[in-house]
C-alpha cells in the first residue's frame, strides 16, 4: 500500500509540474503506455512555422546541421495547397491533403455555410468535429502509446473520441525554452507515463519574417534562436537513458517569399459585387464563398477579375491545378483568386487595412519554391548525412507510423515508401 500511496502522489505531482491535463478518455492510453508498448521508440516531431528551405544555409544553424548530419535531410518540404499554416500542419500529422482532412484554410465556413472555423477562436479551435483523417497522435493513443503536445495544430481537439495525454493551448508568450524544458520533462518520466509522442511548435521565424521579410536581420535572429532551442533540445536528449531510442523529425508548414514593394493590391470589389458573397482574404490569396450555387456568377466575377488584373489569377473550384488537390465537395471556397508570388489581392480597401502590411507573407501557390519548406530527421533507423530529394508534406505521416511502429490503417494520401524505403532494418 506504501508503494502504492507512493506511486499515486509521483503521478499527481508529474501532472501538476506539467501544467497539463491528463487524459481521462476512454478511448486513448489514460496517461499510461499500455505494457506491450513501452519498449516502442520515442518520437519528437518539431515545426518551425514559416522555415523556408533554404534558411538553413542562411543562418547559423549548427542544431539543425547536426540532425542532417547525423539523419536525413530532404531538399525540401513541398506544401499542401493552400500554402497556410493550418492546412499544412494538419496534413502532416495525417497524411491527408486539405480536401480529405477537413482544414481547407486557416479561415473558412462549413460546407452548410452555418458555423465559421477560425484559428483565432478557440471554441473552434477544440471542436473536434472539424478535423477529419487520423492524426499520429490519436493513432498512438489508440494503439496504447502516450502522447503530448505542446502545440501543433489539431492537438487541442477531441479528435474521433481521442485526446493527447498532455496538450497547451496555444500561447505566444510562453518562451522556447520552457517548451524545450516541458519535452525533456516528459521524456524523463517513468516508462509508464512517458510520452512516446512529443510535438513541438516554434512561430518565431513565420512571426519575424512577417514582420522584418525573408533573410533580414530579424528574420535571420529568428531562425538562430529557434535553431539554439533545439539544440538545447538535443542535449538534454543525450543526457537521457533513452538517448538510443529517440527520432528527431524537423519540419515546416511553408516557407515566405518578399511581397513586392511599391506593388498595388488588387481590390475585388472594384470589378465586382461582394455584398452577399463570404470573403476570406489571406493577401496572398482570396477565397470567395457565394451565398448559393450559381455558376454563371461565378464565372461572371472570375472574367471581371481576369480581365482587371494582371499578377494573379481567378478560379472556380473545379479549373485549379490538379496538383492542389481541390474536390468539388470538399468545403474549398466557389471561386479561388491567387495572387501571383509577392503580390497581393483582398476583397476590398477595408479588408487591406484591417490586415496590417507584411515585408514577408506566404500563401502564395505551393508548387512556388519560396513556398516550400523543411525537413529532416535523426534516429536509429536513420541513415547518417543522406540528402533526398525535395517531399511532400503528405509523406511524413508514414515515416513516424513507421517509427512509432504502429499499423498504417487508415487511409492516407501520401506515398508510405518516400520517406521509410531507406530505414534501416530493426
Amino acid at each position: 500500500m506504501k508503494f502504492a500511496s507512493w506511486l499515486l502522489t509521483l503521478t499527481l505531482w508529474l501532472l501538476a509540474a506539467c501544467s497539463i491535463p491528463a487524459n481521462s478518455d476512454i478511448n486513448g492510453t489514460g496517461g499510461v503506455n499500455a505494457l506491450d508498448q513501452r519498449d516502442k521508440p520515442y518520437l519528437v516531431l518539431i515545426s518551425i512555422d514559416g522555415f523556408r528551405w533554404d534558411y538553413q544555409d542562411l543562418a547559423d544553424t549548427p542544431a539543425l546541421d547536426r540532425i542532417a548530419e547525423n539523419g536525413v535531410r530532404a531538399d525540401a518540404l513541398v506544401p499542401v495547397f493552400p500554402a497556410l499554416t493550418f492546412p499544412n500542419h494538419y496534413s502532416i500529422a495525417t497524411g491527408l491533403y486539405p480536401a480529405n482532412h477537413g482544414l481547407v484554410g486557416n479561415r473558412f465556413p462549413s460546407k452548410d455555410r452555418r458555423r465559421f472555423y477560425s484559428l483565432r477562436d478557440r471554441e473552434t479551435v477544440q471542436d473536434g468535429s472539424w478535423y477529419s483523417g487520423e492524426p499520429v497522435w490519436v493513432a498512438a493513443e489508440k494503439n496504447g502509446l502516450v502522447t503530448a503536445a505542446f502545440f501543433f495544430v489539431g492537438t487541442e481537439a477531441d479528435v474521433a473520441g481521442v485526446r493527447l495525454s498532455y496538450w497547451n493551448a496555444f500561447d505566444a508568450s510562453i518562451s522556447g525554452r520552457r517548451r524545450i524544458n516541458q519535452a525533456l520533462d516528459w521524456l524523463a518520466m517513468p516508462d509508464e507515463q512517458r510520452p512516446h509522442l512529443i510535438t513541438l511548435y516554434f512561430e518565431h521565424v513565420d512571426t519575424a519574417t512577417h514582420r522584418f521579410g525573408p533573410g533580414s536581420k530579424g528574420s535571420l535572429s529568428s531562425i538562430e534562436r529557434v535553431d539554439a532551442y533545439i539544440g538545447s533540445l538535443l542535449d538534454g536528449i543525450d543526457r537521457l537513458s533513452i538517448a538510443n531510442d529517440v527520432y528527431v523529425v524537423v519540419v515546416s508548414d511553408h516557407g515566405q517569399a518578399d511581397v513586392v514593394r511599391d506593388a498595388k493590391p488588387f481590390f475585388i470589389d472594384t470589378v465586382a459585387d461582394m455584398d452577399d458573397i463570404t470573403i476570406v482574404n489571406h493577401g496572398s490569396a482570396a477565397f470567395l464563398y457565394l451565398p448559393e450555387p450559381d455558376h454563371a456568377r461565378a464565372e461572371a466575377i472570375c472574367s471581371a477579375i481576369n480581365e482587371s488584373w494582371t499578377h494573379g489569377k481567378a478560379m472556380l473550384r473545379d479549373e485549379t491545378p490538379d496538383s492542389w488537390h481541390i474536390s468539388s465537395d470538399s468545403g474549398f471556397a466557389d471561386i479561388i483568386v491567387q495572387a501571383d508570388s509577392g503580390y497581393s489581392v483582398y476583397s476590398s480597401r477595408d479588408d487591406l487595412s484591417h490586415s496590417g502590411a507584411s515585408l514577408g507573407d506566404h500563401g502564395w501557390a505551393p508548387e512556388h519554391k519560396d513556398m516550400h519548406g523543411i525537413f529532416l530527421a535523426s534516429g536509429p533507423r536513420l541513415p547518417e548525412g543522406k540528402r533526398i530529394p525535395a517531399i511532400n508534406a503528405v509523406d511524413v505521416y508514414p515515416l513516424m507510423m513507421e517509427i512509432l511502429e504502429i499499423p498504417l490503417v487508415a487511409p492516407i494520401d501520401g506515398d508510405p515508401s518516400t520517406l521509410t524505403d531507406f530505414l534501416i532494418s530493426r
